[in-house]
């Protein structure tokens, strides 16, 4: 019976994969895990190198190669091909560019989700990799905890990486409001966390390269930065009809960060000090100087 399925999206990654790859089959567990490597039909023998991999290890790694790219086709390759080949229990994420670092990765996140049944996501703290070459620790705490919901709502996304997560099958597969309205990491962490909070690890276990092309933070730059931002307020509209206003604090602060990163986009910084964003403001600060402090911490 598998235990984990490890969720892999790739394209254009023929310089990283194996990276990903190699983290993947240097798993320690007592169960068995599977990876569903998906590529986009890349053109720099991205397939090959999963193929490959396939080939060697076909009790760990499924390959599923596109001919042609569904992405710019509308589809969402997580939900419309890879859900119907999910066996394990719980669902772990890794883009193509990213990797892993520990071999003992999945046990423990597996152990920490099973002590507490209560929560359906976990994630830990991550390195993230500059293109000059920078590393830069990112942790929003220093200790094992669990994150409220609201706390990762406000998080909007950048709160953990992509290949920290790890979520129940059930709730990774929940189709919800929120995830109609935006399939992406930031509704599935939303998602995750709202029935026991996110659990977090402590332990950096895994490294995420920043700024290469294709990545998220290229995509989300320019003309695509102000749709990007529709979608989310339209997810968080969705996440408060859902709730039945629950966390509705949190939605509005989250709505009103947005509000003020558009200023700073813009260049509109005198408008962010206005009294009426000042508490925007302050939550900023306080949040950027709690991920200076842990990268001071890191550093030591």
């Amino acid at each position: 019976m598998v235990k984990v399925s490890v969720i892999c999206l790739t394209y254009n990654h023929a310089g990283w994969i194996r990276d990903a790859l190699e983290g993947f089959v240097a798993q320690r567990t007592p169960w068995p895990i599977e990876v569903l490597v998906h590529d986009d039909a890349s053109t720099d023998g991205t397939a090959d190198i999963v193929r490959e991999y396939a080939s060697r290890y076909p009790e760990i790694i499924r390959a599923f190669c596109s001919p042609e790219n569904l992405t710019s086709k509308g589809v969402v390759i997580s939900r419309d091909v890879l859900y119907p080949h999910i066996r394990g229990e719980f669902v772990s994420l890794c883009e193509g560019d990213d990797y892993w670092t520990s071999p003992d990765k999945l046990r423990l996140q597996v152990e920490a989700l099973e002590a507490h049944p209560e929560a359906d996501i976990c994630a830990h703290a991550v390195r993230r990799l500059r293109p000059d070459g920078k590393v830069i620790y990112d942790a929003p705490f220093h200790r094992d905890t669990v994150i409220p919901a609201s706390e990762v709502i406000l998080g909007g996304g950048g709160y953990v990486a992509t290949s920290s997560l790890m979520c129940r099958r059930a709730a990774y597969m929940l189709q919800t409001p929120m995830r109609e309205a935006l399939y992406s990491d930031y509704t599935l962490q939303i998602q995750g966390a709202l029935r026991g909070g996110m659990v977090y690890l402590r332990d950096c276990m895994s490294v995420y390269r920043q700024g290469l092309p294709g990545s998220w933070t290229s995509r989300h730059h320019g003309a695509a930065h102000s749709g990007y931002r529709i979608l989310i307020r339209n997810m968080l509209r969705k996440l408060d009809e859902y709730t039945a206003g629950n966390f509705s604090k949190a939605v509005i602060l989250r709505t009103r960060l947005y509000d003020s990163d558009d200023m700073a986009f813009k260049g509109q910084f005198l408008a962010m000090l206005a009294p009426s964003e000042l508490s925007v403001t302050a939550y900023q600060i306080k949040r950027n100087l709690r991920k200076l402090w842990m990268n001071i911490l890191y550093r030591l």
